[in-house]
């Protein structure tokens, strides 16, 4: 699909779902990562859909593990600034949701519920982890039935070790959730320009 028709062929109350960028994810303990450019392409994206007063739903991960940086009341629970600098900047629908584990529709409050009641068929899903949180989601909003998008680079991951002992890089990891998105039928993968236009 060329990146003005796709554009184009998102719904005006397609919504955008940012997942867990919070400020945890910036400590040294974890593994190396990929794609410096999942911020901006974050930003960008919410940017763009508050400027055209289009749902966006932060989704904030509260770990119930003691020893967790994402356990509420630590600081690595807290969005990223430039997550939370843009919260409440839009026109359009606002959702704050958390949950404990990795799919945001099983949250508090209901995802499902929420898209369902505004008529929004067709989710745009970004932010990290690619092949834990933003991949269980993407596959559960394929179940139950939304158009999913999920532009890969506004999303990133870090290198995690297999069962065997062999480590995966955060590249080969984003790498597999794309074909397992595309392959299965899930979500569309695409780029953060093919949804800008």
């Amino acid at each position: 699909m060329e990146i003005n028709e796709l554009a184009q062929n998102t719904a005006q109350n397609t919504a955008l779902i940012v997942i867990d960028v919070q400020k945890a994810w910036h400590d040294p303990s974890f593994p190396p990562r990929d794609n410096p450019a999942a911020e901006g392409n974050i930003a960008a994206l919410v940017d763009a859909w508050q400027e055209a007063g289009r749902p966006v739903v932060f989704v904030r991960h509260d770990s119930p593990k003691a020893d967790s940086p994402l356990r509420p009341g630590q600081e690595g629970n807290d969005f990223q600034d430039f997550v939370e600098e843009r919260r409440g900047r839009g026109t359009g629908p606002e959702l704050l949701l958390t949950k404990t584990v990795n799919s945001a529709f099983i949250g508090t409050p209901d995802l499902r519920s929420w898209l369902d009641a505004a008529g929004i068929r067709q989710i745009v899903v970004v932010g990290v982890m690619t092949n834990w949180c933003v991949e269980t989601t993407a596959r559960m909003g394929g179940n139950l039935g939304y158009d999913v998008i999920v532009p890969l680079d506004a999303t990133h991951t870090f290198d995690a070790v297999g069962p065997d002992g062999r480590v995966l890089t955060a590249a080969e990891l984003a790498r597999a959730t794309a074909t397992n998105l595309h392959a299965g039928g899930f979500a569309k993968v695409v780029s953060t320009a093919a949804l800008l236009g």
